[in-house]
């Protein structure tokens, strides 16, 4: 067992208080299988931290969902990959969507703000707009959007990487579904990883139908950092744990860890100089940097070009071209790894390779062989 204490971890709680932290995000696994994970989030409240949780929602009871509430967590976010199908198969546990979707009825029925999140990959691309209306009659207030890259499980699962030029199709479909959220007062927020500087950046990035936010490059270890559950500190929790953690609480403290430790504070020192490929001739490249860290390196081991980026592949568009990603290097099977991609360039129209897996044949999978790990 390497994960922190209760003991240890109220300990941070304390640490994350002096330095005048304004929210934490339980993430797992799932945090609220750590025996102290109420004592936790009481912890947190009483602190002046907005307590906050991200779950895929399996282990959550209306009994275990009041009790969230009375402890001080105030959000709580179901990831949902998919319509039951999709989810269920990615998830390779039949039910899933089920328990994901009771999940957010006990939650609210608990007084909660409930959110959701999904990560959009080729798997459940075509599900986009049907989750929105699943998700919307739940009662979710905000859902959040990102990219499936190529780490964990995914990293064994390249037919499920998006293209880069699946952004032109994928972008402008949420981009339409953040004008009807509005209506129905929910907001969607895109994950640092997806955009950017396509004609809907204004849009998906602000917080206001009328805002005009933008991409302003990777925030790991400027103003987000994450514990990891041993007390490994890195700029942001999705990042590698290999290349970017900065030090562990178990030895030292997060106050010196944030201010001195180069795998935290690189985001604030990177210039153009640390660009390469597409990324370092972009005529945005002085706001975005290269865009999402952990993206870029998920790829090819070292970040400073993005594939993922809408303005570049609308750029290659025009030029008749595209980008496709193929695995050369599989995951070596550690916490937060990533495989190793070749990035190619072929004529826009070309065909595709073989055909993809479908959601069908993903769940037949399951049903045969069960929970896979």
């Amino acid at each position: 067992m390497t994960e922190l204490s209760t003991e240890q971890a109220l300990g941070v709680v304390k640490q994350l208080a002096k330095m005048r932290a304004g929210e934490v995000v339980l993430i797992g696994g799932e945090a609220y299988l750590h025996p102290g994970f109420l004592v936790i989030v009481k912890a947190l409240a009483e602190s002046g931290i907005r307590p906050t949780m991200t779950t895929g929602g399996r282990g959550i009871t209306q009994e275990l969902a009041a009790q969230m509430a009375h402890a001080g967590l105030t959000a709580v976010s179901v990831s949902v990959d998919g319509l039951a199908p999709t989810h269920d198969a990615m998830r390779a546990t039949i039910g899933s969507f089920e328990s994901a979707t009771r999940a957010l009825s006990y939650l609210r029925a608990a007084g909660l703000r409930t959110a959701a999140n999904t990560n959009i990959n080729r798997f459940n691309k075509d599900d986009l707009e049907a989750l929105y209306d699943h998700l919307c009659v739940q009662g979710i207030s905000a859902w959040q959007v990102q990219l499936t890259t190529p780490l964990g499980r995914a990293a064994d699962r390249p037919e499920m990487i998006l293209q880069p030029y699946d952004l032109l199709e994928i972008l402008p479909r949420v981009a339409a579904l953040k004008e009807r959220a509005y209506r129905d007062e929910i907001l969607i927020m895109p994950g640092n990883n997806l955009g950017y500087f396509g004609p809907e950046e204004a849009l998906l990035r602000s917080l206001t139908k009328d805002g005009r936010d933008h991409f302003q490059g990777c925030q790991a270890g400027k103003y987000v950092l994450g514990i990891e559950s041993d007390g490994a500190v890195k700029g942001c929790p999705s990042l590698q744990t290999t290349h970017y953690v900065g030090g562990n609480l178990r030895n030292d403290t997060l106050e010196h860890v944030w201010n001195s430790a180069p795998g935290l504070g690189f985001a604030r020192a990177r210039g153009l100089e640390d660009l390469w490929g597409f990324c370092k001739t972009c005529d945005f490249a002085e706001n975005c940097l290269g865009g999402c860290t952990f993206t870029a390196h998920a790829f090819f081991g070292r970040p400073g070009n993005n594939p993922y980026c809408h303005y570049r592949a609308r750029t290659l568009q025009r030029r008749g071209v595209r980008e496709r990603l193929t695995l050369r290097v599989a995951a070596p099977g550690t916490p937060f790894d990533h495989a190793t991609f070749e990035l190619s360039t072929e004529p826009f129209d070309a065909p595709e390779p073989a055909p993809m897996p479908t959601r069908r044949s993903l769940l037949l999978k399951v049903r045969r062989k069960g929970v896979e790990g």
